[in-house]
């Protein structure tokens, strides 16, 4: 099992003073943050992609480039890249040129976007959400085939034989499909043969079965061999020393976060009891010491019937860069040796 972090670059007003860190420093944090989880033999490091004050990642291709110009061995990827608002040439140059200078580490997981923000700031109409998806990805897998592409779209004037420079350092770069809980994602996935992406922040991971199922017998009923259909999970995580440090030093900034965007959606506030309900043995917060951690992780494994990675996305804890820093150290030193030696 592969494991990595995935970070949204978050920045929050102080709780106390209510005054925004600098964003230069948030991104210094962030970048050291990628160099630490490398030095400890993590797997992945992903950075998402949103328009919003709270977030610092609108451009994640620019902070994956800069990221593998400080690591050597860690594979940097987005988390996810909102194709359905984006050019599908202008973001495969981009991580083809990430791919060559981090020397065949860069990945792409492309997804619909859980905001809609990306929308009207590029002149797009969030009515044709999934159109824009299905066939941008259409013309994304295609680059991936060919250096000069013909191709043509109802969204996307067409191509005529253009090449598409430069070409990745991999022969192909990896591609994995972000999905929250909708049916005909999964299915899509399945059926094209794609790995497979899923963002679990709330509820458990055994509700999640019945689609995963859905993504491998849509992959099988299209002929794809078993081994292509990978599985990964998106999931709230934090390590701390003890359960507790692990909770009190992640509250904060989920519930910030959380509300803020509860807000604008109609939902009520967070609450602590909800919180410490996800973080405990049946919820989907992977958050405590490096046994619970560790324990919990194997125990999502199980419910999803195997999967190949599982990230934590832990930047709502930014409100605490140190323990935010100290946790991919534990993540990586502590928690992944006792998943990866269990039986």
């Amino acid at each position: 099992m592969e494991i990595g972090i995935d970070s949204f670059a978050a920045i929050f007003p102080d709780p106390v003073t209510g005054k925004l860190p600098s964003a230069t420093d948030r991104m210094a944090d962030l970048l050291e943050e990628v160099e630490i989880a490398d030095r400890v033999g993590l797997d992945v490091f992903g950075i998402g992609e949103h328009h919003r004050a709270e977030f610092l990642d609108s451009a994640p291709a620019i902070i994956l480039a800069a990221a593998a110009a400080r690591t050597r061995q860690i594979r940097l990827t987005s988390a996810v890249t909102v194709l359905s608002a984006a050019d599908p040439v202008r973001v495969f140059q981009e991580f083809a040129t990430l791919d060559l200078i981090s020397k065949g580490r860069a990945e792409i997981v492309v997804g619909r976007g859980s905001f809609v923000e990306a929308f009207p700031l590029f002149g797009l109409d969030t009515r044709a959400y999934d159109e824009l998806f299905a066939e941008k990805l259409d013309l994304f897998l295609k680059l991936g085939e060919t250096t000069n592409i013909t191709w043509g779209g109802r969204y996307r004037p067409a191509l005529r034989g253009e090449g598409v420079f430069p070409r990745p350092h991999q022969p192909r770069l990896p591609l994995w499909v972000g999905v929250g809980g909708t049916p005909a994602s999964f299915a899509r996935a399945g059926t094209l043969g794609l790995p497979l992406m899923v963002a679990i922040i709330g509820g458990s991971f055994e509700r999640f079965r019945p689609l995963v199922d859905l993504y491998r017998e849509a992959g099988l009923r299209a002929g794809h061999p078993p081994e292509k259909l990978k599985v990964g999970v998106h999931a709230m995580g934090f390590v701390g020393e003890t359960d507790a440090e692990a909770r009190d030093s992640f509250f904060p900034g989920w519930a910030h976060l959380t509300g803020t965007i509860g807000r604008e959606r109609g939902w009520p506030a967070p609450t602590r009891h909800q919180f410490d309900d996800m973080a405990s043995p049946e919820g989907a917060f992977l958050i405590g010491d490096p046994t619970t951690v560790a324990a919990k992780m194997l125990k999502l494994n199980e419910s999803l019937g195997g999967v190949s990675r599982i990230t934590f996305q832990m930047s709502t804890a930014a409100l605490d860069t140190a323990a935010m820093k100290r946790s991919i150290e534990l993540l990586g030193t502590d928690v992944a040796p006792l998943v990866r030696e269990a039986p």
